[in-house]
């Protein structure tokens, strides 16, 4: 692991739901024990854990053929 646990999220948006997983990671502090924490720096734990690859396009493309929005509203329950 390479953050602690973020809990679960639902959404009937699933660009939506993926960005405030994303979001939530991104929040965490680094697990010590991580090769993340080797790589101090990085723009985002994504990144920091891959380096080559771009998480986001994943994300802005779905959007952009209307598969849902990267606006959300967390609501914690």
């Amino acid at each position: 692991a390479i953050v602690p646990d973020v809990g679960m999220f639902a959404s009937f948006d699933p660009v939506a739901v993926d960005v405030a997983s994303a979001d939530a990671v991104n929040r965490q502090p680094v697990n010590p024990m991580s090769i993340l924490a080797e790589r101090a720096g990085a723009p985002d734990r994504f990144s920091g854990t891959h380096p080559t690859t771009n998480w986001r396009s994943g994300t802005e493309h779905a959007e952009k053929i209307g598969l849902g929005s990267m606006d959300y509203e967390l609501v914690t329950v």
